[in-house]
């Protein structure tokens, strides 16, 4: 598995439901490729990547960071 393959499927996930996105944030999911499972985050720093951001939706104010990880290593 490649970075670019996790990257592809990560954006292509469209599989958000009230239990898995209660809030319809979009923000985590869960992504199976050649046998392994793994999880995504979005999170929503200021820009200095010290605190959550004041206002998520505003670019100007947040730095937007993507985990991936093996689910196993939860």
């Amino acid at each position: 598995i490649t970075v670019a393959e996790l990257l592809i499927a990560v954006e292509d996930f469209d599989n958000f439901t009230a239990d898995n996105d209660p809030y319809a944030e979009h923000d985590f999911g869960v992504i199976k490729l050649s046998g392994d499972t793994f999880f995504w985050k979005f999170d929503y720093y200021d820009l200095d990547l010290q605190m959550h951001s004041p206002d998520p939706t505003d670019t100007n104010v947040t730095t937007r960071v993507l985990t991936i990880m093996l689910a196993d290593e939860y």
